[in-house]
């Protein structure tokens, strides 16, 4: 009877434990490709950043390639966050071409550890994944609330395609564009795409 009673409060630890040696995990993991780059992410050396065995590297996340994903999960969720609940110009009460602006801004501020994570994880279909596709209703949406013409899904898929970590790693590390100069090009690209409002840009 006593048992029984306390058993919700150590189920509740148990998930609580694991959730912070999870976030320890990828946090180690994110490090490791800020410090050195994704091929430098193996499984021991996650482990070792993070002080725990190998073993437990495995057992949260099944494979190099299933803690790739987790790490652009994790990324997706933090961006998601933002514009969802955060504040403007990413989130709500802001104009919506501001919002869109402040969108590809905050996409290319971690675009190298993106990049470097994508390429490592050999990623197919992302454009099925429910990441892709919150994102690019977010990006329609505002389109649409800025008074975007054409279609409107096609419009949404063309910006974000200019976002594409790996191809925005090639125009910083091959062609020598600054992160600023690929943001003022998206900038652009967003308020060629909608209507001048009286006033806006006086």
């Amino acid at each position: 009877m006593e048992s029984a009673a306390f058993l919700p409060v150590a189920e509740h630890t148990e998930r609580s434990d694991a959730a912070r040696n999870r976030q320890l995990l990828l946090d180690a993991a994110e490090q490791l490709v800020r410090e050195h780059g994704a091929d430098a992410v193996t499984m021991d050396a996650v482990a070792k950043r993070a002080g725990v065995g190998k073993g437990t590297v495995f057992r949260r996340f099944g494979s190099r390639a299933g803690l790739m994903m987790a790490l652009l999960d994790q990324s997706d969720r933090k961006l998601q966050a933002a514009y969802i609940f955060g504040p403007p110009p990413l989130g709500p009460d802001a104009p919506p071409v501001e919002r869109l602006v402040a969108f590809g801004r905050a996409r290319l501020a971690d675009i190298e550890v993106e990049g470097e994570v994508r390429r490592a994880a050999d990623e197919h279909g992302r454009f099925t994944t429910p990441p892709y596709n919150i994102a690019k209703t977010h990006v329609a949406l505002l389109l649409r609330q800025a008074g975007a013409r054409g279609e409107i899904p096609l419009l949404a898929d063309t910006l974000l395609a200019t976002l594409d970590a790996t191809l925005v790693l090639h125009q910083i590390q091959v062609l020598g564009y600054t992160l600023d100069q690929v943001g003022d090009h998206w900038e652009r690209l967003v308020r060629t795409l909608v209507p001048r409002v009286h006033g806006t840009d006086d």
